[in-house]
């Protein structure tokens, strides 16, 4: 051994027992302050992560089929393993920054030494003769571990203990990488040191930043020369190695000459590190930069997604309701496979952008896919007729229009709560419901006067002419007003409130929602007994009354709206590479995730028999079946048309055994306007009706894709929900005195109403009750009671003929009355 070498190792064993003191005596010197999600100031546990080597990378969103929706990410990174990245690049990046990487054990003693000689001599830290670990560590601390300013501070701060800190983890790093590939590859120590330093420096090169939003040489080679890693060239290689030192100053668009000095320098390293191929690193220091002629990027977060923005959002939201926040994963690198089904969501957004344009002025139209199920109710499409963006001035929007409560409601359609509620109490489907022109239901709210309505009392009178009585079939797909509020009354409001919560409007029991502070709108509705929730004039959650549809399709099973299929993410070698799996594909590993669980809310047979009652609004005299006509739809489904009072909003309600949805149009202006229709547009007088656009837009967008998952049918009727499960049977009354009839009617528990119907029997004789079979304890039996006096009928009463001389015409003969 030389005395030169002699004096090296000499000088090296004395500063390492310095540094080993002063790393003893001052550990936390300088303020670690690494806090992020982890205990303050403890050096192991930052020994710890970076010995995990976790790096911030790119998620990928994509559709059901695999294909990228879009791309979150903190810094835009994709790691990439020691075996994916060029030979040269490896070469470059060692020469330049660290020439005897290969020979030390994390800290290079003869540049530490030079080092603190300088710096001794001057008083004052000017060199710091880094190794790559060293480099490392300190970028790891802080593109990883810092998240504050102040932490950003103290892994930059140029003192002696930060050196120390660094000297000590490099040596660390290296000694547990290499005790790693001897456990995990069963090697020896020298091996086991080679492994290691194919770990560092690829670590290194996955995680320093190469400007223009590139992270990583991954990253870096994409977004200067549009290739992967392991094809750069040598003065490619060159050149990103050398942008390392100032990724911001060595632009190659903003600063070439700098840039091109800087590559021949790290190519003049390359010529004296590795004489064997100085040729060709002269050589290539006559070549031009060959960047691309722009930086290539990769658009960022769901602004990106086009016309899959909303449904990102959601997703987005939905991860972090169930302890994925976005943060999380825009750092996480997880691939991300969600239940979003492109032909779905193509059909879905032709559909709601054909009845309204998206710059048309304060008017929305939107809508929800979900396939039903009884294990998950995944959401196969959401679209609004507004683009998802931030040009307001092109009607865009980033507002979650398909999945938050807005709007002033969806009408009708909440008919359906209540006869879900009056079937789980005892109603029949195939009862017969009473459809008075008009009803005044006392206690259960406030018409305010209008019209001569008394006090305390809600007034409603039906929009049409209807028959007296209607079957629950016939009443749903007509929508008589007066029908529901009188069987509200006779459900009552709190079971029905409670039956629209499970069937899937959940956020209706949110404190603060609609507009009702603290309160929920549940428990408003409940606390003041609206008889006017049947008629549903208050906000919605388009999402959730798809859900609601999808519950009745899959019968009676709730599940939240899923938007995930699974999350994954790279399974890695020690080196960084990738790991295949036995067909030689690159493997990937679940990623532990705990969704909200499926309830079943109602029977199945209350579910499917209610599916069947649903049936003919689509047919016949059905509010929707001019819209399914005009689309050529002839499938059967259950559905249900609504509209507010004011037309400021209206909504269908449709689903099949494979499909169910909702669509929405309503006022997303703030300028408080009616709706009108064909073409839809905010109006003075309104016009706008569910069986218009909103079931326009459902069946053009359900009938490409009806078939997709299987035969459309309706499910079997459960005979026992069309007679009534668990109500009271009604007495029969028919032929009785009413004195009779209505005692034993309400010693069962009824409410008896008396109508006076000219009939032929005996005056005081009940005629008929309706309902007459089973019905909802504690409900109103109407008893139609004689009046003894038979209807009049048209008939022309008896006549005879007699003649008549009329001047000028002579003799006619004319009828006359007997």
């Amino acid at each position: 051994m030389s005395k030169t070498r002699s004096l090296w190792n000499l000088l090296g064993c004395c500063v390492l027992a310095g540094v080993l003191v002063a790393g003893l005596l001052f550990p936390l010197a300088g303020g670690l302050g690494f806090t992020a999600g982890r205990a303050a100031g403890t050096l192991e546990n930052v020994e710890s992560e970076l010995i995990g080597g976790q790096v911030p990378e790119v998620t990928t969103m994509t559709d059901v089929n695999g294909e990228p929706i879009a791309y979150l990410y903190d810094q835009r990174r994709f790691q990439v393993g020691y075996n994916d990245i060029s030979p040269d690049m490896v070469r470059a990046i060692i020469s330049v920054e660290d020439r005897r990487f290969l020979d030390h054990d994390g800290v290079d003693w003869r540049g530490t030494i030079r080092a603190f000689l300088t710096n001794q001599a001057s008083g004052e830290v000017q060199q710091g003769a880094s190794t790559l670990d060293q480099q490392y560590i300190k970028n790891y601390q802080l593109l990883v571990l810092a998240r504050t300013d102040a932490e950003r501070r103290a892994a930059t701060e140029t003192t002696a203990a930060r050196k120390l800190r660094e000297i000590r983890m490099a040596l660390s790093l290296e000694s547990s990488l290499t005790d790693q590939a001897m456990q995990e590859k069963n090697l020896d120590v020298d091996a086991a040191k080679q492994e290691a330093k194919k770990a560092i420096v690829t670590r290194y090169l996955n995680l320093v930043p190469f400007g223009n939003g590139a992270y990583g040489i991954a990253a870096a080679a994409d977004t200067y020369f549009g290739k992967p890693a392991k094809d750069l060239t040598i003065p490619e290689s060159a050149m990103l190695a050398g942008m390392v030192q100032s990724s911001s100053a060595l632009d190659p668009y903003a600063n070439p000459e700098g840039v091109l000095e800087r590559r021949n320098t790290v190519l003049d390293t390359m010529v004296a590190n590795f004489p064997a191929r100085a040729d060709e690193y002269r050589a290539a220091k006559d070549l031009p930069l060959g960047v691309l002629p722009s930086p290539r990027t990769l658009d960022q977060g769901c602004i990106a997604a086009g016309d899959a923005g909303f449904f990102c959002d959601y997703a987005l939201q939905f991860l972090a309701d169930n302890g994925f926040s976005r943060d999380e994963i825009a750092r996480g690198g997880y691939l991300i496979r969600t239940t979003l089904d492109p032909e779905v969501q193509a059909a879905t957004h032709d559909a709601v952008r054909t009845y309204a344009s998206p710059d048309l002025e304060g008017v929305a139209n939107v809508m929800d896919v979900i396939r039903p199920g009884t294990e998950s109710h995944d959401v196969l499409a959401m679209a609004s007729s507004r683009d998802y963006g931030l040009d307001r001035e092109a009607g865009q929007t980033v507002q979650p229009q398909p999945y938050s409560m807005v709007g002033n409601g969806a009408g009708s359609v909440f008919k359906v709560f209540t006869v879900a509620a009056a079937m789980e109490r005892g109603l029949g489907a195939g009862s017969a419901l009473q459809v008075p022109r008009t009803f005044q239901a006392k206690g259960m709210g406030s018409s305010g006067g209008v019209n001569g309505c008394p006090a305390d009392t809600y007034c409603v009178a039906n929009d049409g002419n209807y028959p007296a009585r209607m079957t629950v079939t016939q009443a749903l797909a007509q929508s008589p007003n007066t029908a529901f509020v009188k069987l509200l009354q006779d459900v009552g409001v709190t079971p029905t409130v409670d039956m629209a919560v499970r069937l899937g409007m959940r956020s209706y029991t949110n404190p603060g929602t609609s507009g009702f502070g603290e309160q929920s709108l549940a428990d408003y509705v409940k606390e003041n007994n609206l008889g006017s929730f049947t008629l549903g004039p208050t906000a919605i959650n388009t999402l959730e009354l798809s859900n609601v549809a999808a519950t009745l399709a899959s019968g009676g099973v709730w599940c939240p709206p899923n938007p995930i299929a699974s999350i994954t993410q790279p399974k890695r070698d020690s080196n960084g590479n990738q790991i295949l799996d036995a067909d030689g594909r690159p493997a990937f590993g679940e990623v532990p995730f705990e969704r909200p669980g499926c309830e079943r809310v109602v029977e199945e047979g209350l579910a499917n028999t209610l599916a069947n009652a649903m049936s003919e609004d689509d047919r016949g005299s059905g509010t929707a079946a001019n819209a399914a006509g005009s689309v050529g739809w002839a499938l059967p489904m259950s559905g249900k048309t609504g509209t507010t009072e004011a037309n400021r909003s209206s909504a269908f309600l449709g689903f099949t055994n494979n499909l169910a949805g909702a669509t929405y149009v309503y006022n997303d202006s703030p300028v408080i306007s009616e709706l009108c229709s064909g073409p839809l547009r905010q109006c003075g007088y309104g016009n706008l009706y569910g069986g218009n656009e909103p079931a326009r837009t459902w069946f053009s967008a359900m009938l490409p894709i009806a078939d997709k998952f299987g035969p459309t049918s309706l499910p079997q009727n459960d005979p026992r929900y069309v007679a009534g499960v668990g109500g009271k049977q009604v007495p029969s009354v028919v032929g009785m005195s009413s004195d009779l009839a209505r005692s034993m009617l309400e010693r069962e528990g009824f409410s008896v109403s008396i109508e006076n119907v000219a009939s032929g029997q005996r005056a005081g004789t009940v005629v008929s009750a309706t309902p007459s079979d089973s019905a909802i304890p504690g409900s109103t039996i109407t008893l139609s009671v004689s009046t003894g006096q038979a209807a009049t009928t048209n008939r022309r009463p008896p006549t005879t003929r007699t003649t008549i001389q009329v001047p000028g015409v002579g003799p006619i003969e004319i009828p006359v009355p007997r």
